[in-house]
Order: structure tokens, then sequence, then C-alpha cells
């Protein structure tokens, strides 16, 4: 694969070198202390504004809170981990859809790199935007100098976004096969399904390692709602994909027995692959440009059954 173009982990996001950001981050360290609900509510007052109605939510953000603070499904901590999902989506849409998996771990020096095909991403399967493309023996050098195992194994989701499902992942780093699609690494088809229904898709596109974001329903027609705080909008129409009724399949086949779940897909042309199945996008703090897609994403999400929420 020596004609792939090098790209590297693009994090969407606020600029976090911002001095809003470091006042808000320092905020979030002062109530940190704080029990998981009142915090939750707190920090979404810090970033979107309002306060959050947790135990009554009607818009898309304060369900995914809802979820935070009252859902305790056994089985989200398999769904979360990038690693242990991949048997789940075995089973239910089949392993030609599962990313081959090279290497898990803890400690860098484990690897036998000798045993590892080039190009692949290392990366951990606990949390989001982290990683690193791997293409030559040169950037294994880098990454051993660099070893950012530690500082990835550290992250804990579970008390920075207060996302229960995260206390349940045994945190390792994963390095799998790199994905490939016209010498680049593929698009990302964020499938939004709700009660086993596919709603809409946001595709993620790189454009001279630059993300961009595009919003498409179910039978492809654009949708004008985005996020103004992740990837720019995309300034052109995308094709349909060829695959898209296998890909609302997979997706659905995945959703069909939870009340909402983000799949993402990867496109290489001639197979789809699951990245990663999302319970918390954005861990609900995503802005909504217009606004009014918060409360109408909401509408279509059905709350789970009182079985799965947690009692106080």
């Amino acid at each position: 694969m020596a004609s792939e173009q090098k790209e590297s982990f693009i994090r969407a996001g606020y600029d976090q070198n911002s001095f809003r950001y470091l006042l808000k981050r320092i905020f979030w360290r002062l109530i940190a202390p704080l029990p998981d609900k009142l915090y939750v509510q707190l920090k979404f007052w810090s970033i979107k504004g309002e306060w959050p109605d947790i135990d009554h939510p009607k818009t898309f953000s304060e369900k995914v809170q809802y979820r935070k603070i009252h859902d305790r499904n056994p089985l989200y901590g398999k769904l979360v981990d990038k690693l242990a999902v991949k048997d789940y989506v075995a089973e239910k849409v089949g392993a030609a859809h599962v990313i081959p998996t090279y290497w898990a771990g803890t400690r860098l020096s484990d690897v036998d790199w000798s045993k590892i095909p080039l190009p692949a991403v290392v990366k951990p399967n606990h949390a989001s935007g982290l990683g690193e493309f791997i293409y030559t023996p040169e950037d294994v050098e880098t990454l051993k100098r660099n070893d950012p195992f530690g500082e990835w194994l550290s992250i804990d989701h579970a008390r920075y976004n207060r996302e229960w499902a995260y206390s349940q992942v045994d945190r390792k780093v994963v390095i799998e096969k790199m994905l490939s699609k016209d010498g680049g690494i593929p698009w990302d088809y964020r499938c939004f399904v709700f009660g086993g229904r596919l709603s809409h898709i946001i595709i993620d596109t790189r454009t001279d390692d630059q993300g961009y974001s595009a919003t498409y329903s179910r039978s492809w027609e654009r949708l004008p709602f985005y996020d103004p705080d992740y990837y720019p909008p995309y300034p052109h129409e995308i094709p349909r994909p060829e695959q898209l009724d296998l890909m609302v399949s997979l997706s659905e086949t995945l959703g069909r027995d939870l009340d909402f779940v983000r799949v993402d897909l990867f496109d290489t042309g001639d197979a789809l692959y699951v990245g990663e199945l999302t319970l918390y996008p954005g861990g609900g703090f995503e802005a909504f440009e217009p606004p009014e897609y918060d409360r109408l994403i909401g509408d279509i999400w059905p709350l789970p059954a009182k079985s799965l929420r947690r009692s106080f």
C-alpha cells in the first residue's frame, strides 16, 4: 500500500487552546466532586447556556443526559468498548463487517511489530478522537518515542462526562487494520438509529486533511442542521452511496434492541465496516444549528423501559 496518502487523526470540536475553553475546563474541575446529576446539569449549562431537564427530557441533548444518569443497561459496557463490541457486531451482522484486530494490551513495549501489518491504526478502546495512523517503521519509532499509552489509558469518560457505560470497560489500546478508499481514509457515516429505525446520517469527510460534515436523511436528502462546534459544513453535495441500502440495514439491525444508538460505518467501496457504536454522542453537549433540531431529533427518541432505569 505504498500509494497510501499519509493522514492524521483529526480531532473535531472546540478550539482547546482558546481562552474561553480553558476557563470552562477550570470550571469543570471545580465542580468535579459534585454528584453526577448536578455535575452534568452544571456542565450542560456552561456549554449550552441553558439548564437541562434531565428527569423529563425533551431535546436530544437532554435525553443523552437522561441516559447518563438513569439508564444502566448492562449491555452498554460492551457496546462502548471498541474492542469488545467487535464480537457483538459479528454476532449481529457478521464478521465481514468487523475491522480486523492485530493486537490489544496496555503496554507499548509488549507489541511485537514484526507481526503487525502496516499501515495500521493505534487507538484506545474507550475514548473518542484519539489515535495514531502508522504507515511506516519510522512512524513506529516515533510512536515509541512519544508513547501515548499512559495518557490514553488515564482518560475516564465515566468521570469526565459521567458516561456510566465507560466505567464498565477494561481499558486497553487496540491496533487494527487501517481501512482505505481511493488512497486515503474512508469517510465516516454516523447513522442515528432510534428504536431500530435509522433517522439520519452525519457524514464526516476529509479534504486535504481538513474535516467537514454533512447531514442526510435515510432517503438521501440533505438536511439543514449541523453542529457549529464540530466540523464546518461540507460545501458540496455528497453523492448517494452505492451501499446506502446496506448501511440502513446494518445500522437498523445493530440498533434493533436499543432505544437509541449511533452506528459509525466506514465505506471502503467494496465493503462496509462498523467502526464503533456510540451511546453518548458528544456527551450530549453538541450544538444544533438551527437550534430547533435539538427538539425535533429528541422527539423521535423513545425513552427506555423503566426496568432499565436506576432508581433513587
